[in-house]
């Protein structure tokens, strides 16, 4: 049986009286939980109050799949006050470290002490405050973290084709080039007129510009390759496809071809067929550098698309353009939008800049927007509006604002998805709540949504949904605060 002794050793607990403390011990249930025991689950329902009087145990809490040590309790100690308070699932799951003792009070006889005892009720509210801050601060960590997790995820999905490209282009390179050198230098012990060799450097050239701007259709294409491997099977080229190709993609004719290997073709060397190879080889290392050049240019745009999102190179407030920021966004997650969900676009394009904290303004882009994914489970529409007026869609806050003479920016972000249930719209922005399962939703992102919003930014956040269709609407004052 719990003794008062155990009790006075809690803090709350000496504010009570001797009488009930004993009404206390009388009513608690004792609990024997093995090291490595389960007390409760993350997602259970609270039981009670929690007296523990020998050992040590340990908190976790679920995310992305993996279970996270948060915190330790260790005797002399109470916890499991918040669920019996909130009437609200377990925030985190409660695993003995140790051996240990413990003793249940149930949950309405916990809160008929703290109705009965104001002191002892503004302590435990004291300490309940402040783990919670605690969690709260802990889980926007791994909120944060979770975050450029899955951003870097996607950036590194997004990197790896042209990278992957980048490096089959350099690692070809070096082989085409001594190829190309060598068949320069087998010509040349011919000593070929001049007029000649510059009938093949007019045609190699054509080609370079055929490919590096794409002068070709893919019809055309497709109808000149066929012709080309017809001719060059006919002229004996082993293997003429590879060549085809290449030929083909640099624009060159039948009629080209029978100019330029006219005087070549009763040669009983090498050369009766090196012009082809090396014009084909000439358009395969433009081909080459062409997509390199693109890799590159992808790889370089989405470091550019991080840095800007990030705001690396810039001070806390800056000017920012509420566009980039969005586009910003959506490049970091094509990864997720190119297997089946379409973006419209309504952008206000004389929607000025806006001085704002730039890197947190992303983390509401992010928060919205990953949400609107979800809620389309990768396929449905995903459209963003974007405009400007007078007085923001809060009445409240236009009011005072039009006194101030302030213009808005409208930003509504538009999901064809399932929708809010109507019962659970009101409870949304609270923190720690969340409709997703354990360990994929903390309940604080849309929560730092309406904290960076509201408090940071002095602007309005608000949402209407239904079944296909979920909008959510920030207004932001244009004008300095």
């Amino acid at each position: 049986m719990l003794c008062t002794e155990d009790l006075i050793n809690l803090d709350p607990f000496q504010q009570l009286p001797q009488e009930q403390l004993e009404w206390v011990c009388d009513r608690a249930q004792i609990v024997e939980l093995p090291a490595g025991e389960v007390l409760a689950h993350e997602g259970d329902r609270g039981r009670g109050l929690f007296i523990l009087v020998k050992g040590k145990m340990n908190l976790t809490r679920r995310t992305q799949g993996v279970e996270i040590p948060i915190g330790q309790h260790e005797a002399p100690s109470f916890f499991g006050e918040i669920p019996v308070f909130t009437d609200e699932p377990a925030p985190v799951t409660m695993r003995a470290l140790t051996n240990c003792s413990l003793y249940e009070v149930k949950g309405e006889d916990f809160r008929k002490l703290l109705h009965e005892s104001r002191d002892f009720e503004r302590m435990v509210f004291r300490i309940m405050e402040r783990r919670l801050r605690g969690l709260e601060s802990f889980i926007r960590g791994r909120e944060k973290m979770a975050a450029l997790g899955t951003l870097a995820a996607g950036l590194a999905h997004e990197l790896n084709n042209p990278a992957a490209a980048l490096v089959r282009t350099l690692g070809e390179m070096p082989g085409a080039i001594l190829e190309l050198q060598r068949m320069n230098l087998v010509y040349g012990q011919r000593n070929v007129d001049q007029a000649h060799t510059e009938q093949w450097l007019r045609v190699r050239d054509q080609g370079h510009d055929a490919i590096l701007n794409n002068r070709l259709d893919p019809v055309t294409l497709s109808d000149r390759e066929t012709v080309l491997l017809e001719w060059l099977e006919d002229y004996g080229v082993k293997q003429a496809w590879k060549l085809a190709e290449p030929l083909a993609e640099g624009g060159i004719e039948v009629e080209t071809l029978e100019r330029l290997m006219e005087r070549w073709r009763n040669d009983e060397t090498e050369l009766r067929e090196i012009g082809l190879h090396w014009l084909s080889l000439s358009f395969e290392v433009i081909s080459m550098i062409k997509h390199g050049l693109r890799g590159a240019e992808r790889i370089s745009e989405l470091v550019q698309a991080m840095k800007s999102y990030a705001y690396l190179d810039q001070g806390i407030q800056q000017e920012v353009n509420i566009h980039q920021g969005l586009e910003d966004t959506l490049r970091l997650f094509a990864h997720k939008l190119k297997s089946g969900i379409q973006v419209q676009r309504n952008y206000d394009q004389h929607l000025p800049k806006i001085l704002v904290y730039g890197s947190e303004l992303n983390q509401v882009w992010t928060n919205l927007i990953d949400n609107a994914i979800d809620a389309m489970d990768g396929k449905g529409q995903l459209e963003i509006t974007t405009q400007q007026s007078d007085w923001p869609r809060d009445s409240a806050v236009g009011e005072a604002s039009q006194r101030e003479g302030n213009r808005f920016a409208h930003i509504d972000i538009i999901d064809s998805g399932s929708g809010i249930p109507p019962e659970i719209q009101t409870r949304i922005f609270e923190p720690f709540f969340t409709t997703k399962s354990v360990g994929r939703g903390s309940g604080l992102g849309l929560e730092t949504v309406r904290r960076i919003v509201e408090n940071r930014h002095h602007g309005t956040l608000s949402f209407e949904s239904q079944p296909g269709r979920t909008c959510f609407t920030i207004c932001l004052p244009l004008s300095n605060q």
